[in-house]
């Protein structure tokens, strides 16, 4: 596939389907078709082919189909890649209820009950919000929906700032500071 078809369907897979309502999709619903409701656009994700199937009303529901690069040396999912799909389902759960808004993570853990292998499924819900946090929780399945990890994550509800803006990426540090320690 030609680099202009590629991001011509990444562009298609990023636009807004139509609303559909809770009876139609739940997260133990399967669907035949990925719906996509206020699905920012995150180029990492979309790197790792991580499709959101569903997100509305507190709940979301992410699927992810593993790549050989993406695995470890026991040939399993790298964990880093089950806490990033769980990351972004914890994610979509706590902003689907404010699509005007974007959330970080503040604090996120992790369980991890045995390998993950095959397609994966990540469902998440929202347990409880304020007005500016939302507290999370997840699980990420295997092929044959046995619970692989689970996850708690909270997330600051934050604006919406502009790609690419100096503000957004400048960091300020005291002239002493000798050294980065972080710069995330």
């Amino acid at each position: 596939m030609s680099a202009g078809s590629l991001e011509k369907a990444g562009a298609a897979e990023r636009e807004v389907a139509s609303a559909q309502s809770e009876s139609e999709v739940s997260p133990d619903t399967e669907s035949a078709t990925a719906t996509r409701i206020n699905v920012p656009h995150i180029p990492f994700v979309e790197h790792l082919g991580i499709v959101t199937e569903m997100s509305a009303n507190g709940e979301s529901r992410l699927r992810y189909t593993p790549q050989p690069e993406h695995l470890n040396s026991f040939n399993v999912v790298h964990g880093g890649v089950c806490m990033t799909l769980l990351d972004v389902t914890l994610a979509a759960s706590a902003r689907c209820l404010e699509p005007n808004m974007g959330v970080v993570t503040i604090e996120m853990k992790t369980s991890f009950m045995q390998p993950a292998q095959g397609t994966l499924t990540g469902k998440g819900r929202l347990i409880h919000r304020t007005a500016t946090m939302a507290f999370t929780e997840g699980t990420l399945y295997n092929e044959a929906g046995k619970p692989c990890a689970h996850a708690t994550g909270t997330f600051k509800f934050v604006r919406k700032l502009a790609v690419g803006s100096k503000k957004a990426q400048e960091l300020h540090l005291p002239k002493e500071m000798d050294q980065v320690i972080s710069t995330d």
